[in-house]
Formats: structure tokens, sequence, C-alpha cells
């Protein structure tokens, strides 16, 4: 259905290649999902596969794309040129009459997408639904899909869940949630960019996700055991040489020159020494690499942060949740005390993001705490004009840009990513420097909008343990269900008449 023939791929501003002489097969029934860390090229990977001329301002790329059938692409981002449609115009052509059980299973009515509502005023879950009715109504062969689980609510998480398991067609996508992934994949593809991201390797393994996490566990484990066992042979083996060798030496210098013979004899000993040392460094050359792998780091939170269990952090009471004239919820009541990790989950447009900007309005300006805001947006607290390194100057000391330095140096920055434009980093790395804005400020109450949604899944269990540590408070809306269950003491549900609490033991089911 898809075949993909000697690729190689190499950002133009840098020349970092991010894709080397990479082959693959989507067969009919694989569901691919492609993984590996923020800013390892996976988006530009599936926009050259959908289109070359999608990635040709920023890359240099070769080799073939064999497709067979139609290709539907969803985007990680909805065009800008749609922002100004109505709900009507974007579905203009689609013959949506034909495909009323798409939009219901995605929760869509037809009175909704005929409607003269803005794109721009969708919530980010909302624009995902509706891209992705599109594209399916247009009956693809292959489906391409980057981040369809981005604002997804729960409900439509599960949906899609079952929509790519049960699906007839092939289905290569991005994913950052680890639920999906484990229930959904039987092809794994991960992109690596490791020795400072001087060099790519791209490993394709034809199982689960679990399957996967555990074999290369394992084999790096192995791998690392057979390495280091050949080097503390060749320890001993060196350290044995070292020893006949001083003797012979000895030997050599202390034999009477009334003994011709007897040096002779010696002289051949001591060539027979050296050649066992050449022996033994030929061996060396043969030695197993220790496995190389790229590590997933975020700098830690500061233990000593803590907030007392007596402490009132939150008392909120909102009689009327809305935008404009829309009411979103009503009669909505919080309470966040001590070091609580508060949850809140809700199906898009339920006004999440909504309620907790209103929360942020409200810790900010609290002198007896330090607050610190992870928009869903970005761009509302980043410049992305300028560089990592202007933001955080703008804010902090020279000793603190300093450490902030360091800091991006162990969470894998390299100095053109600190220096660049902070509008040309991945989600990823963007949230990393939210995060470390976090570390700096020292906060001790953290508001986050989806902390998780821009991680890989090999990152997202850091995130999660270092969240779970943090000692001070966590208000956080997620559709993340391996967050909610292991970083939230609490989770609430924000439907209409409120926040309704919810057993996070049933978020995995």
């Amino acid at each position: 259905m898809l075949e993909l023939k000697n690729i190689n791929i190499a950002l133009k501003k840098d020349g970092r290649q991010i894709v080397k002489d990479f082959s693959f097969s989507l067969n009919g029934n694989d569901k691919a999902v492609i993984i590996g860390e923020e800013g390892n090229g996976k988006s530009t990977l599936l926009k050259y596969i959908y289109d070359p001329a999608l990635t040709e301002d920023y890359c240099e790329c070769s080799g073939e794309v064999i497709k067979k059938g139609k290709l539907a692409y969803l985007p990680q981002m909805i065009e800008d040129k749609y922002l100004s449609c109505s709900l009507a115009e974007f579905f203009e052509f689609s013959e949506y009459y034909y495909h009323t059980d798409i939009l219901s299973a995605l929760g869509l009515s037809v009175d909704f997408i005929l409607s003269d509502q803005l794109i721009s005023t969708l919530s980010g879950g909302e624009r995902v639904k509706i891209q992705l009715a599109k594209i399916l109504m247009e009956s693809p062969d292959v489906l391409l899909l980057d981040e369809p689980t981005n604002d997804l609510d729960i409900y439509s998480l599960k949906w899609l869940e079952s929509f790519i398991a049960e699906s007839p067609l092939p289905v290569l996508y991005i994913s950052h949630d680890e639920t999906l992934i484990e229930k959904t994949a039987n092809v794994i593809v991960h992109m690596e960019q490791i020795y400072r991201k001087t060099q790519c390797r791209i490993t394709v393994s034809h199982c689960s996700y679990s399957d996967y996490i555990s074999y290369r566990t394992e084999s790096f484990a192995h791998t690392d055991q057979v390495a280091q066992k050949q080097r503390d042979n060749y320890e001993k083996q060196l350290e044995k040489w070292q020893r006949i060798y001083n003797r012979v030496s000895y030997e050599q210098e202390s034999i009477s020159r009334r003994n011709p013979s007897g040096g002779r004899l010696l002289k051949k000993k001591m060539h027979s020494t050296l050649s066992m040392k050449k022996r033994i460094e030929r061996e060396k050359d043969e030695f197993l690499d220790f496995s190389v792998e790229e590590e997933a780091i975020l700098a830690k939170f500061d233990r000593n942060i803590a907030v007392p269990g007596s402490k009132q952090v939150l008392d909120l009471y909102i009689d009327k949740l809305q935008v404009e004239t829309h009411i979103l919820a009503e009669n909505i009541k919080l309470g966040v005390t001590g070091g609580e990790h508060i949850g809140i989950t809700g199906r898009n447009g339920a006004g999440k993001s909504t309620l907790l900007s209103l929360i942020w309005q409200e810790l900010r300006k609290r002198n007896d705490i330090t607050a610190a805001y992870m928009p869903q947006n970005y761009y509302e607290v980043l410049d992305y004009n300028k560089s990592p390194i202007e933001y955080l100057a703008d804010i902090y000391s020279a000793e603190d840009v300093t450490r902030a330095r360091t800091f991006m140096g162990s969470m894998k920055f390299i100095h053109e990513e600190m220096t660049g434009k902070t509008g040309d980093l991945s989600g990823g790395q963007q949230a990393k420097i939210l995060f470390l804005d976090m570390i700096l400020r020292k906060a001790d109450v953290l508001i986050l909008d989806e902390p998780t949604r821009n991680f890989s899944p090999l990152s997202c269990p850091v995130i999660r343990r270092s969240l779970r540590d943090f000692n001070g408070a966590v208000i956080s809306i997620s559709h993340d269900r391996k967050y909610l269950s292991e970083v939230c003491d609490k989770v609430f549900e924000l439907k209409n008449n409120g926040l309704v609490p919810v057993d996070k033991n049933e978020l995995l089911n």
C-alpha cells in the first residue's frame, strides 16, 4: 500500500540529518506508530511521505515514495487558511449525508458542521475532530495521522482507539498517547537522534509497543553486559601480559653475557610476548559498543518545595462559566489545599481551558504562593521571536540564565536550539522551556493545561514521575489517562452542571 525506498532528509538550516537511507513498507493490516523525542523529525517524515512539497522550504530530501491508492493526511495543526472559515464552508464539498455514522462517533452533529461558527472559535479537540471527519469522508486507502490524539477528550480517544484497531485500512500515525499506542500499534517506527544529535537512527519493529519496550530494554542490557565482560576480560589479559612482559624483560636485563644461548631464547620469548599483546589488541577491535539510546530527561523540581497541608491554595466558586453569551457550565466549585494534585478532564468544548485560565488569573495575584502557568497554546507566554536564552534572560538574573543553560544542556538542547528562535522549536522543546521556567522561579503551585501533550511516549513516564514527586500543588487539565491515574490525587470531569468526581481507576479501561 505504501513503500519507502532509501529516504534521506536533512534540515537546511544546520545540515542535521533526521532520516538516513530509510526503507519501509506499510502493508494491509499494519497500524504503525512513529515515536521519538521532540524535534526528531517525525512530522517532517510524515509530511514528506504525503507530499514532498510540504518539506521543501526547510529540508533537503531524496528517495522514493511508492503510493498505491489514495492517501489521507491529518496535519498536527489545522492550516491557518481555514481558521477564518465557517464550519459550513469547511464541509461544503463533503458528502456528509453518507457518513453520519462518522459524525456520530466523533460527537459531531449535522447541524454543527453546517453552522456558521468560525473554526477559529473551536477548541483544540473540536478542530481535530472536524479534520478527522473530513478526511474519513473521502474514503481513503491509507491514513497518515499526525498527532490525532492531541486535545481529544477521553470519549473520543477511546473511539479513536477502536477505529484504528478495527480499521481495514493501513494506518501510519504519530502519537504521544501511550494508552492508545499500547492498544492499537502492531508496528513501531522509532526515530532517534544520538551522540548529541549528530547521528540519526530509525528502528522498525513488528510487534506491540509493550513488547518493543521490553525487547529494547533487554537487548540493551544484554549488549551492555557482553560489552562490559569483553572489557573486563581485556583488562585481565592485559594485566597477565604485563606480568609476563615484566618477568621476561627482567630476565633479559639480568642474564649473564656469558650465556648467549640463553639470551637468544629470551629474545624469542620477548618476541612471542609482544605478539601476544598484538593478539589481545586485535580482540579489542571486535568489542561490542555499549548501547546508545536517546534519553528522555527533564530538569527536576526542587525537593524542598512544599505547601503545608493546612494551606488553602484555592477556594473557587463560579456561578456561570461562559464565553461571551455562551454558557459552558454552571455551579463550579473547586477547593485545593496543601500539595494536592488535581486533574480536570471533560468533553471537548466543555470549557476546561477557560476555567484553568480563570484559576490562573486568580492565583497569579497571590503573594503567599508562587504560581506558574502552562497554557494549551504556548505562544500565550513564550515569545516565539526570541531564543530560549533571551526569553529567560528577560526574567532571571545572569546567574540563573547560566543555570538554565546547564539545565538545557542536560535536557539535550544543542547550542543552535538554545540560541535560535523559540518558535522554531518543537512543541515538546517549548514545553521543556516552560517546565524550566517553573523550576527556576521555584513555583509551588503549577497550573497546567495538557502538560504531556507534546512529549513522546518515552518521555511521558519521566514527566509523570517528575510531577508525581512534586511536593507543591498541581491543578491540571489532561486527557492523558496514565497522567490522570498516576499523578493526580483527585480527578474531576467538567460537565454543564459543574465539576463531577471521577474514579481514576476506571480511566484506563
